[in-house]
């Protein structure tokens, strides 16, 4: 029931995902307004668990959380904890959704703060960036953990055998950076995963590491800028052909479907959504303008993190750190 164009788009992309064989889909919500949507598909096909509360978009974490059992994005995330369901999708208030998440699921043993993993198109493959927003002021050590689960999630879901970790900073030394990152880079160098530095921000396209790590402030930033960013080249395109001769305008025209592959390569709907990592259950935050080909794909990395024991995986990496601490 959360996100700009619902129960419309989530329900036809929880249908193409059904269609696709991506799971066993439930939809948490109004009945009243799910089921003329589903187009004759029978219970024993796409299950419905009725609430009629939802979460506005602006509704503070805090009272979220409060009413959570009311709300379908509460009910969405129990059904996670008591084992019914083995991932939750959403495209509404990702701040609701983080705080009701990490009451209900707790975080993994050894994890201090969960973060939003955001996958870009980079030139060599796809790039792992976390924080993209959950935390805006981070600890060196909660920095450590990012790195290490971005590290498990590369590794299992986008298959990249060793993944390459870096931190965002303003330079490549290793002197450069705040404090923060600075401390953060002799942790990370320490953790079992594969550090390569810093990664100043004009090379993280081109693929200097799989997984970027920052705080949630700057991540949030990057991906805003980045969305931004490609929208704006897509306006600057067509105004040089709405504003060029006829040959600019033919030669638009046979680049057409390239140029549509491209953009649609580089839009959020390609990834469907970021997967909240940390949390003791797989939880998928999906654009608050989703689509319903978002939607879609935000179930296939539902249904890989899984299939792939992206929580086993995380819990592996992390459980010397609290052997030791212990």
């Amino acid at each position: 029931m959360g996100g700009d164009q619902a129960p419309g788009e989530i329900v036809a992309g929880t249908i193409l995902a059904h269609r696709e064989g991506l799971g066993t889909m439930i939809l948490v919500g109004d009945r009243a307004l799910i089921a003329p949507l589903l187009s004759g598909l029978g219970p024993d096909e796409i299950e419905i668990v009725h609430v009629e509360g939802q979460v506005s978009m602006d509704e503070h974490p805090s009272r979220a959380v409060r009413i959570a059992d009311q709300t379908s994005l509460g009910v969405a995330v129990n059904l996670v904890r008591d084992g019914r369901a083995d991932a939750v999708v959403s495209a509404g208030n990702s701040g609701a959704f983080l705080a009701i998440a990490l009451v209900r699921l707790r975080t993994i043993p050894g994890i201090s703060r969960p973060a939003i993993a955001t996958v870009f198109p980079g030139l060599k493959g796809p790039i792992v960036m976390l924080d993209a927003g959950a935390n805006v002021d981070c600890r060196p050590e909660w920095l450590m953990q990012f790195g290490m689960m971005g590290s498990a999630y590369a590794r299992s879901v986008l298959k990249i055998e060793t993944p390459r970790v870096g931190i965002v900073s303003n330079g490549e030394e290793r002197t450069k950076g705040n404090q923060q990152v600075i401390e953060a880079a002799t942790l990370l160098d320490a953790a079992p995963v594969n550090f390569v530095g810093n990664v100043e921000g004009k090379d993280i396209l081109y693929g200097m590491a799989d997984v970027i790590v920052t705080d949630g402030f700057v991540g949030n930033v990057i991906l805003k800028f980045a969305e931004g960013a490609v929208s704006f080249f897509a306006q600057v395109i067509r105004d040089m052909v709405d504003t060029g001769s006829i040959f600019v305008k033919i030669g638009a025209l046979m680049m057409r479907p390239q140029l549509r592959r491209t953009f649609r390569r580089l839009s959020y709907e390609a990834f469907g959504g970021a997967p909240l990592l940390g949390v003791n259950g797989n939880c998928i935050v999906a654009h608050g303008r989703a689509d319903r080909e978002a939607i879609k794909n935000a179930c296939r990395v539902a249904s890989l993190e899984a299939q792939e024991d992206v929580l086993g995986k995380i819990r592996d990496l992390v459980l010397p750190l609290v052997s030791k601490e212990a």
